[in-house]
């Protein structure tokens, strides 16, 4: 499927062309492994736009049954180093990650928006120090992507 990127435009600066979405599973698109209401419905009108993976160590077992009918790849993953890793070879200024687990910190910092969500089970304190921006909650932080205008006044100087 061909998609068209995300523009966030953002004075004196050179606009964000974002085509790729990376996502944390556990405690950020889930509660104790399931995913929480609404964000498959926000994943399939993100994926008319972008291409979505989800990278997780997968804690409870059961990403993959939660994922199977929505339009993202999912990839089973050991250490946050391998989000980072996953992140550099789609090329990072493309990329917009969200996690809120500590073994999300480099897959963060690596994107050219990282977004920490300070979800049900919490979020990692070293998160929060390495996020461009930090949400109440995955509804927010899919919003923000689905809203680029709200994206843009949030990164904006």
């Amino acid at each position: 499927m061909s998609t068209t990127p995300i523009r966030v435009e953002l004075p004196g600066k050179a606009p964000l062309v974002l085509s790729e979405l990376v996502l944390d599973f556990t405690g950020t698109l889930s509660r104790n492994g399931a995913l929480l209401p609404g964000v498959a419905e926000r994943l399939g009108e993100i994926a008319k736009r972008m291409r979505i993976t989800v990278l997780t160590a997968d804690t409870f077992g059961r990403a993959a049954q939660e994922l199977a009918r929505l339009p993202v790849q999912l990839r089973l993953i050991e250490t946050g180093i391998e989000k980072a890793r996953f992140v550099q070879k789609l090329g990072p200024e493309r990329v917009v990650a969200i996690g809120n687990g500590r073994n999300d910190v480099e897959m963060l910092r690596a994107s050219a928006v990282g977004i920490a969500v300070i979800g049900p089970e919490g979020a990692a304190g070293e998160l929060l120090k390495v996020a461009h921006v930090v949400v109440r909650d995955i509804h927010d932080a899919l919003d923000l992507i689905l809203n680029p205008l709200r994206l843009k006044a949030t990164l904006r100087d």
